[in-house]
């Protein structure tokens, strides 16, 4: 018998993410099942079995590949920039409604409430890495805030659909210069 490549492994599991990302925003956590997420990858159960456990293995597997496009330093353009970022995300990968019903889920998975804590904590420190001129006390206030806003902007966007970041930027670049 063949030996599968470390490759196809990885190439396998991401198409399970892929797929389990893609309903998640769909449908919701609760609305979706293990045979759901079977149909939506084109795999086997076996195949999904033999990657994650339960389908909270699959979300926490989703916030760990996760990753924030942080701007070098913090601007007013930047800031704008940066919700433009998170509005093209909401908007082409519905990302807004799976990290919504990442939120959600967190609020009742003490697990996965772990991993996002873990996220923001890793957020509002880059974040405040950003504010060097700044007591630490400051960058961190200015981090929470920075962190809380961007937040409700992706909130919004869940809710609202496309959403004006031109406010949200403001009360960014006015949090940032504070």
């Amino acid at each position: 018998m063949p030996k599968v490549t470390q490759a196809h492994l990885d190439a396998r599991r991401q198409q399970i993410i892929d797929a389990a990302r893609a309903r998640f925003a769909s449908h919701g956590f609760a609305r979706t099942s293990m045979p759901d997420l079977v149909e939506a990858s084109g795999l086997s159960t076996g195949a999904i079995y033999r990657y994650f456990r339960s389908k909270d293995e699959i979300v926490a597997a989703i916030c760990e590949q996760t990753s924030h496009t942080l701007p070098d330093e913090l601007t007013a353009a930047s800031a704008r920039d940066f919700l433009g970022h998170v509005r093209t995300a909401a908007l082409e990968h519905d990302h807004a409604r799976l990290v919504a019903q990442i939120y959600a889920e967190a609020a009742v998975s003490p697990a996965l409430a772990t991993v996002v804590r873990q996220q923001l904590d890793d957020l509002r420190a880059a974040v405040a890495a950003l504010l060097p001129d700044r007591t630490p006390a400051d960058a961190e206030r200015i981090a929470e805030a920075f962190v809380a806003l961007c937040h409700g902007y992706t909130q919004q966007l869940a809710v609202r659909g496309d959403v004006d970041p031109g406010p949200f930027a403001a009360a960014l670049t006015a949090i940032v210069e504070s």
